[in-house]
């Protein structure tokens, strides 16, 4: 078997609440992710106590629409 010719490091933290914090690759700045919109509502999340981020489902679609 060959040596993998890439692996990503990433870490991920909690912030706060649903909210997280990724450092990845080629980024200056962490990524944050949350909860916003129909999938807040979907899980009973209480808008007025978080702070809106895109979610990991949003940057999964991003990068498989690109």
């Amino acid at each position: 078997m060959s040596e993998p010719v890439y692996v990503s490091r990433a870490t991920i933290s909690r912030l706060k609440g649903r909210v997280r914090s990724a450092v990845i690759p080629a980024e200056e700045t962490p990524v944050l992710f949350g909860v916003h919109g129909e999938i807040a509502k979907h899980y009973g999340v209480d808008m007025a106590a978080e702070e809106p981020h895109a979610t990991t489902i949003d940057y999964l679609v991003a990068a498989a629409g690109g």
